[in-house]
C-alpha cells in the first residue's frame, strides 16, 4: 500500500453543538423545607425570579402557601428581593436553598446611661431628663450630676413656680376687724 502526499481538510461543525445564545442556562437547585427533612429538587433557568421560585414552592408544598413570612436563605444570604433572579444572587448549580421562618424576639435593647463613660442601665421614667432629653442611671439622674445644659432654665422655672405658689398662699391681714 502506497501512501499519498495529499492532505485533506476537515471542516469543524462546532456550530451544531454549541448552545444558542438566546437559550437560558438551566440549573438544578435543591430546596430544603423548614423541618430540614424534605429536599425538593428543581430545575430552573437562571433568570427565574425569587417571586417565581416562591410560587413554585407554594405549589409543591401546601405549608408554604399558608406562611408568607417564610424566608429563603442561600449561603447565609436572605433572598428577599422578589424581582431579583437566581443569577443576581450568584447561586451556582446543585446548590441548596433553605426555607426558614423568621426568628421572633430581638426586643428593644437596654437603654444605657447617657453620661460620658457610664454604662449602667438607665432608670425608667425617673432617669429621663426633661431639659436635655437624656436618659440616666440612678447616679446621674439629677440635673447637677449629669451637668445638664438646662440647669439654669430649670432653676429659673423652679424659682418662678415657687414664687407663684407663695403668692397664692400669702395671707392678707384685714384691717378694721
Amino acid at each position: 500500500m502506497q501512501r499519498t502526499n495529499s492532505t485533506t481538510s476537515t471542516s469543524s461543525s462546532t456550530s451544531a453543538t454549541a448552545p444558542s445564545p438566546s437559550a437560558d442556562d438551566t440549573i438544578q437547585i435543591f430546596v430544603k423545607d423548614v423541618s430540614g427533612q424534605n429536599t425538593i429538587p428543581l430545575s430552573l433557568p437562571t433568570s427565574t425570579t425569587i417571586s417565581t421560585l416562591r410560587t413554585l414552592l407554594s405549589l409543591r408544598l401546601p405549608t408554604t402557601s399558608s406562611s408568607p413570612r417564610l424566608r429563603l436563605v442561600h449561603a447565609g444570604t436572605h433572598l428577599s428581593s422578589p424581582t431579583s433572579t437566581l443569577s443576581s444572587y450568584s447561586i451556582p448549580p446543585n446548590s441548596t436553598i433553605h426555607m426558614t421562618l423568621p426568628l421572633r424576639g430581638g426586643g428593644p435593647k437596654k437603654v444605657r446611661c447617657g453620661f460620658k463613660e457610664c454604662r449602667d442601665a438607665a432608670q425608667r421614667i425617673v432617669g429621663d431628663c426633661g431639659f436635655c432629653g437624656g436618659k440616666y442611671c440612678g447616679k446621674h439622674r439629677l440635673l447637677e450630676d449629669h451637668r445638664c445644659e438646662g440647669l439654669e432654665d430649670c432653676k429659673k422655672e423652679s424659682h418662678e413656680r415657687n414664687a407663684e405658689r407663695l403668692e397664692r398662699e400669702r395671707t392678707v391681714a384685714i384691717k378694721g376687724i
